[in-house]
């Protein structure tokens, strides 16, 4: 992929050792899916308002940084345990722990989706009303831990209800990076996903096919990992199939290279042969 010329200087920074990428941050981020009796699998997505700094106006996952207190080891869990997930991803059970809770609570901040349940086999209903959006209120502005708000409420993380999908790092010319691992869960029974987040300016839930098309057709803005997530899950005709599915979690990281004097972001081959010649 063709880069502005701006980005050759960073470029031959970087690969001098003149410049110093950025840190990524751990992030986590979350595909939900549903069944739609017309239209069969469909993922829900947010668009980024333009003022963004990172990806703005493009189609995305609910989702984002790790808050250093998601690593809280007395959070009520139930499912697959963080040392299972640490498996998983190639992290430490720290990490993986971190990794979930994010999921779990950035999910609950941008859509009102809620993965947890007050059992192990449970999930809540309805999260609609001024007390759960007082709760919302008060994750974002960081008064309430997520450890805090599941026991108020007496529920448990369900981290049965998610499966590991992938793991992309940005590249290493952004100014903004991250280490983002992506789930796939489905929409709950009795929950209802919509946009409460001030970072987005649009939503929809869409076939994942339709979505992916869109975007090689350049009318959607979408960032590479979004792209290919939405190009793999479109080869599955339910939820069930997708959460069914076995897949072996590769780090990727695409690279920003000066060929032929020309600036360029490389993207790793199962991932180019999503975009237009690849």
């Amino acid at each position: 992929m063709k880069l502005p010329e701006e980005f050759r200087e960073q470029i031959q920074g970087i690969l001098d050792g003149s410049i110093q990428p950025v840190p990524a941050r751990h992030a986590a981020t979350v595909v939900v899916l549903r069944d739609h009796p017309e239209h069969g699998l469909q993922a829900f997505m947010l668009r980024r308002v333009s003022s963004m700094a990172f990806a703005p106006g493009a189609y995305v996952f609910p989702g984002g940084s790790v808050d250093p207190r998601d690593g809280d080891d007395t959070i009520g869990w139930s499912g697959p345990s963080p040392a299972e997930w640490g498996a998983a991803f190639k992290a430490d059970e720290t990490l993986a722990r971190e990794l979930v809770c994010a999921a779990v609570r950035e999910t609950f901040e941008e859509t009102l989706v809620l993965l947890a349940g007050p059992t192990e086999d449970s999930v809540v209903g309805d999260t609609r009303g001024d007390d759960w959006e007082a709760d919302r209120q008060a994750l974002l502005d960081r008064s309430l831990s997520f450890r805090e708000f599941l026991d108020r409420r007496g529920l448990v993380l369900r981290s049965d209800l998610l499966r590991p999908w992938a793991h992309w790092i940005t590249p290493a010319i952004e100014p903004k990076r991250y280490d983002t691992r992506f789930f796939v869960a489905a929409m709950p029974a009795g929950q209802r996903a919509r946009d409460v987040s001030t970072e987005a300016d649009r939503v929809a839930w869409v076939r994942p096919g339709e979505a992916a098309e869109r975007a090689r057709k350049g009318e959607w803005v979408m960032l590479p990992p979004t792209l290919a997530t939405l190009s793999e899950l479109a080869a599955y005709d339910t939820v069930a199939d997708v959460l069914a599915a076995t897949r072996e979690i590769v780090m990727h990281e695409p690279t920003a290279e000066i060929i032929d004097g020309e600036a360029y972001l490389v993207l790793p081959p199962d991932a180019a042969q999503y975009y237009p010649g690849g």
